[in-house]
Formats: structure tokens, sequence, C-alpha cells
């Protein structure tokens, strides 16, 4: 258990509200087998560093974009402030060249369109944008530019896709001699560093290529969030010299550390399998006066787990629930990932601008939910599928989510079809296919009622796939497949034909039928 919990925020009360229907979680056990008493213990288990997706924030199964790499020491869901470095002065902005033609105007109008929508995804934007003829960036102003990258790099989960778009839109600004923001340069090391479920060798030296450009070629100094970006990645990498050597930096240049920076702290201690670490880590943060929510304790969760001490992690989340039974007027945090991003913006605005009022401090803190939130339960779900295969208290997470009025997520579904490949198809388990088929009746459901968060995905195929194929054997997988691809509109060829591949593979290695009820 944390031994230094901030005491003057005790309490909340549950009951949140959402667009679209939450699914009812599918039953895995029989009635009242689900539901903890005050006595449950978890399972002392020490977890395995390379199996844990959610837990890790680092190592996904078998490469899956689908993993707590948007936890990502939470480090993720910030992306970058223009406030944390020297003002820079601009040379002002030449007269923009006009279109050409009536098709070129018309691309042009369609693009500020687009951008001034924020329902717009980055697909849309960037195809907008590839539509403007040559040099594309010389086109826009100066704030359409700002916003052009701005929205390019705020999204949920970095891909390699997503990676292409920004940096090809950073090299035409640099083609055309115009000069970078301090933000959008962090956001560019962020987008090198981060791209790929599994942070390696490369992408730290990707990340440091283009922070060298940044600092002795553009000029630009490094202030907290690019420092903050860099350490994430090398953590992540497992590279901890070089995560220290970066700290050292920050101290030499006097660069004053945030609340994310004290959240990073706590994810490295974490990673290196360091409970002792970890509470000193969150001891730092709460007397720095940073402000703690349930990002801060999903981290510290997390980094409990990563640590061994899941007993410990399990403390901490009896201890969120507990103070949302008895502080009333609070509800549980929203789990959309944008509404999260704002808060934890403002939060760590608010602890910059409080910094040496603690009393101003110490009352935001007690206007803060600490109720556990999805990302929460996705952490515990994600360490009971691959490291203790306990059926059934997935099956009580499960149940306080509705209780707790926390709409199911499609992720939360790849995660338990995956427990079903990993632990299903022999004799004995809890993981039987009765149980296989009643959670995919209610995926079915969930898809068919258009419940916000539970869509056809890469991994969500993939997963459900190799789920029947370990249970149920080929024919069962074959059926479910076939209704699969009836749902999935896929229009990305590529991603398509890796799902096909990885599927002949499954389904290749699977027995004609099992029975093992």
């Amino acid at each position: 258990m944390l031994d230094y919990y901030h005491e003057p925020y005790d309490g909340l009360t549950s009951s949140t509200a959402y667009g679209k229907p939450s699914p009812t979680p599918p039953r895995l056990l029989p009635e009242n087998e689900g539901v903890l008493n005050d006595n449950h213990s978890p399972v002392e288990s020490d977890p395995a560093r390379d199996q844990l997706s959610e837990c890790s924030g680092e190592a996904i199964p078998n490469g899956e974009e689908d993993s707590i790499d948007h936890q990502e020491s939470d480090l993720n869901h910030h992306a970058i402030r223009t406030n944390d470095s020297p003002m820079l002065h601009y040379p002002a902005q030449k007269s923009l060249p006009k279109p050409q033609t009536v098709e070129d105007r018309y691309n042009l109008e369609r693009l500020h369109r687009i951008l001034g929508d924020p329902q717009s995804s980055h697909e849309q934007i960037y195809n907008a944008y590839s539509q403007l003829p040559s040099p594309r960036i010389e086109f826009l102003s100066d704030r359409k530019r700002h916003d052009l990258l701005h929205r390019l790099s705020v999204i949920e989960i970095k891909s390699k896709k997503a990676m292409l778009r920004y940096l090809s839109v950073v090299d035409d600004v640099q083609g055309a001699s115009i000069p970078l923001k301090n933000s959008e340069w962090s956001s560019a090391i962020a987008y090198a560093g981060r791209c790929f479920a599994r942070v390696g060798a490369s992408q730290v030296e990707s990340a440091l290529h283009i922070w060298k450009d940044m600092e002795q070629e553009a000029g630009v100094r490094s202030g907290t969030t690019t420092f903050n970006i860099l350490f994430d990645i090398a953590t992540k990498a497992g590279k901890y010299v070089l995560a220290e050597m970066i700290l050292k930096e920050m101290n030499v240049r006097k660069v004053e550390y945030d609340r994310f920076s004290y959240v990073g702290f706590i994810y490295y201690h974490g990673l290196k399998g360091d409970a002792t670490g970890v509470r000193k880590a969150y001891r730092d943060l709460v007397e720095a006066g940073a402000i703690v929510d349930t990002t801060v304790m999903n981290c510290v969760i997390v980094s409990l787990i990563r640590s061994g001490e899941p007993s410990a992690a399990e403390q901490v989340y009896e201890r969120m629930k507990r103070m949302l039974r008895e502080k009333t007027g609070h509800t549980v945090p929203s789990s959309d990932w944008r509404e999260a991003r704002k808060a934890s913006r403002e939060l760590d605005k608010a602890f910059r601008a409080m910094r040496h009022d603690r009393q101003q401090l110490d009352r935001l803190q007690a206007e803060q939910c600490l109720a556990p939130n999805l990302r929460t339960f996705s952490i515990f779900i994600d360490y009971h599928v691959h490291i203790t295969g306990e059926l059934r208290r997935i099956a009580a997470l499960l149940y306080e989510m509705q209780h707790l009025d926390i709409p199911l997520n499609g992720r939360i579904f790849i995660k338990v079809f995956q427990g079903f490949a990993r632990h299903g198809g022999v004799k004995y388990t809890s993981w039987t296919t009765q149980r296989l088929e009643t959670v995919w009746e209610a995926l079915v459901q969930a898809l068919d009622e258009g419940v916000e968060g539970v869509y056809m995905m890469k991994w969500m195929v993939i997963w459900v796939i190799r789920a029947f194929a370990r249970c149920c054997g080929r024919a069962r997988a074959l059926q479910i497949w076939e209704e699969l691809r009836s749902r999935w509109k896929v229009a990305d060829e590529e991603e398509k034909g890796t799902v096909e591949h990885i599927l002949r593979d499954v389904l290749d290695e699977a027995s004609p039928e099992r029975r093992h009820e």
C-alpha cells in the first residue's frame, strides 16, 4: 500500500453519463460468482516484464497496437505545450501565393473548412492538405500552418501512419525555410520515438536525431515538455543510463519539473521493477505540490504491478473505490481521451501557476476525483489476462465497471478474447467455450447497438479468431471469420492483407474441433 496517500481528498461517489448506451458486461461466471467479498485477496504473482501490455506501457503481446501504450506512463495524452521555453521571435510571414486554378482555390478552401471542423479526422485533414499544389505549405498562413500541425499531433495512440503524415508536413515546412515552434519540434520527437508499440534503439536514435536538429540546426532550446518526452522514450526503450543523463541535463539547464515529469519518474521506477523507487517518486510528486488525479494513481498502479507488488496495486484500487463511496458530488472521470488530455493539461497549468501557493494547490487537490476509470480497469484486466489467468477476477472487474456506469470499450473486449486465446482449449479451464460464446454475443450486441468505443478493428478481428480457434477449433473459427468479414469494412488493403496472413497461420494451427467442456 502507498504510504504517502494525500489525505485531504478522501471520498467521491459513482455514476456518470455517456452519449451512447453501455453494453451489459458478458456473464463469464454463474450468478454472484463474479462478485468480490470484502476479504478478497488477489493472487500474488511476480509479473513477467515482457508479458504485460496495459501494465507496462511497453510490451504489447504480438505487437498489436491495442495496448496501454496509450497509457504511456500517461505522458502521451498531453501532447505538447508552447509555454515551456523562452519566447522565440519568428520573422514576419511573406505574402501568401495565390492558387492559380479554380480547382486549387477549391482545395485550399476545403482544407480551411476541414481544419475548422473539430470532428475532422487526421486522414481527412492530411488528404485535403495533399491536394494543394506545390509548394503546399506556402499557401497556408502562419495560423493555419500551426493549426494543421497541432491537429495532426493530437492523437490517442501514435502510429506509423500518423507519424509519416506529421513528419511529411514538417519536411514541407523545413523545405520552405519556415521555422518550427518548440511545440512542433517536440511533437516530431514524440512521433519518432513513440509511433511503434515497442520502443527500441532505432526509435531512440530517431528521436535524438530530431532533438539535435531542433537545438543545433534550428537553435530552438528545449523546455520541460521536450525533456519529458525524451526521458519517456529512453525509459520505454530500457535505456536507463540515457534517461539519467537527460535528467542531469535538465538540472544543468535549471529546467523545472512539471506534473508530467513527476508522473514519468513514477513510471520509470516501475519499469525498473523498483517498488521503493515508485513510492519515493510518488512522495516527491505530492511534496512538490503537483495535483494527484486518477491519471497519477493509474500510473502508480501500473508501476506497482510492474515492480511485482500486485497486492499493493489492488490496495490502491480499493482505496480509490472507497473514496468514491465516501464523498458525494463527484462522478467517475470521463473515459474520453480528449477530455482526459484536456484535464491533465489544465492541472499541469495550475501547478505551474500556483507552484508556490500551497493553500491554492491544496484547495484544487480537494476538488479532484480519484475514482477508478476505464484505464484503471483496463490495467487490472490486462494483468489477469496475461499473468494470473483468473477469469473470476476479470468477471468481478467487469461487474464493478457496470456498477460504476463505466462503459465497456472495444479494447476491453480484445483483452478478454486474448484471455480465451491464452487460457482456453484445455481441460478443467474456466475459460470455456460456453463463456467464449457469451462474450461473442455481447460483442455482437454492442456492435449492433453502435456502442461508443466498440467497433471492428484489426486486432479485434485477430484476437476473436484466435480465441475461437483455440477453444472451439477451425470449423467454428471459420464461421466467426465469415461473420466478422461481413461486418468489417476495411479501406486499407495493406491492413486487410496483414490480418488475412495472420489468420491463415492461426487457422492452419487449429484443430478441426475442440471439446473440453
